[in-house]
């Protein structure tokens, strides 16, 4: 635990982090423009290199917030499914104290897993707006299930590594103005959502199986059918970036993403709120990682899938809320 303190000082969440992300948490979010609150800065925090040259970020138009690092002199390459990419700073700094040989030499995504899958299987090119670039990954970290279906196709070796787990809630603007209670309200009439759209993210599945506990089969249809055709669903592609931005913009009343998204927007002084989703129609997702079998760096990305399990890391994630994988077999 002190060396997740330690590396925890070293990181720099400037400001809370409220003006870094989204923007400043202190406004209204119906009443500011969308730059104020655009995501996601953090004044270099999240950018393990030594020499960041040129200083040029423009929001809404020039910016690349789930791409860290310098993938031409990198030693590491870590894709990873964005759901924790608030952790992957301090997780990044800690790995580097303990291979200081690789300090600013990391290089890591955190776009959604069903999207770095797709990287991989094209060679790992990838293009944002008129860039093109290619970078190969070492190591893939996912939800368990896609981890096994990347081994399975052949392109990482196996096992797949658990490491941690997550929950569902609710994510809700701090004042809560459509009186969000339960997974059923967010199938009343008038309700906006944000949600996951399945068809690219992992959580989006799990978040159809949530709702199919707590309202059946014409729950998912209401959220994921009717009110996707009537405008008050808006599907995201990137929802731990989107999803927070619409409801501080006042764009959507509710989704519904991983607690520690959530738990990260609240620490670090955001609008944001949660309603908690009961154990019994909750879903928990196991997270793991695997060795990529065309690793550029195999001997590095071993050393993060071990690091992963690790005392130090795990005292990173638990401070996010996720909890420790445990075998139950």
């Amino acid at each position: 635990m002190m060396a997740f303190r330690s590396t925890m000082q070293r990181i720099v969440w400037p400001a809370a982090l409220a003006c870094s992300l989204f923007g400043a948490s202190t406004a209204s979010a119906a009443s500011e423009s969308a730059e104020q609150f655009f995501p996601p800065w953090s004044h270099g925090a999240n950018d393990p290199v030594k020499n960041r040259g040129l200083e040029f970020t423009v929001p809404e138009v020039d910016n690349l917030p789930d791409f860290h690092g310098d993938p031409m002199t990198a030693k590491l390459v870590v894709f990873v499914g964005g759901n924790y990419f608030f952790a992957m700073a301090p997780l990044v700094a800690e790995f580097e104290r303990q291979h200081p040989q690789l300090q600013g030499q990391i290089y890591y995504e955190t776009i959604p897993p069903g999207l770095l899958v797709e990287q991989i299987k094209k060679n790992g090119t990838i293009t944002v707006g008129n860039m093109t670039w290619t970078v190969r990954a070492d190591v893939y970290a996912a939800g368990q299930d896609q981890v096994e279906g990347l081994i399975d196709e052949g392109y990482a070796g196996g096992p797949a590594v658990p490491y941690v787990t997550n929950t569902l809630t609710i994510m809700i603007p701090k004042d809560n103005p459509a009186h969000i209670r339960a997974l059923t309200d967010l199938g009343k009439p008038g309700v906006r959502l944000v949600m996951p759209n399945p068809a690219f993210e992992g959580i989006g599945r799990q978040i159809q199986q949530s709702l199919a506990k707590a309202g059946g089969e014409a729950l998912v249809k209401i959220v994921y059918d009717s009110k996707v055709h009537s405008g008050e669903t808006y599907l995201t592609r990137v929802h731990h970036r989107q999803s927070p931005l619409y409801l501080m913009l006042g764009r959507a009343d509710a989704g519904i993403t991983w607690q520690s998204e959530a738990a990260f927007q609240q620490e670090v002084g955001n609008p944001i709120g949660q309603v908690s989703i009961p154990e019994y129609q909750n879903v928990t997702a196991s997270y793991a990682a695997a060795l990529l079998k065309a690793a550029p760096h195999p001997q590095a990305g071993q050393q993060w899938v071990d690091f992963l399990r690790s005392p130090n890391a795990l005292a990173i994630f638990e401070h996010y809320g996720f909890k420790p994988y445990v075998d139950k077999n």
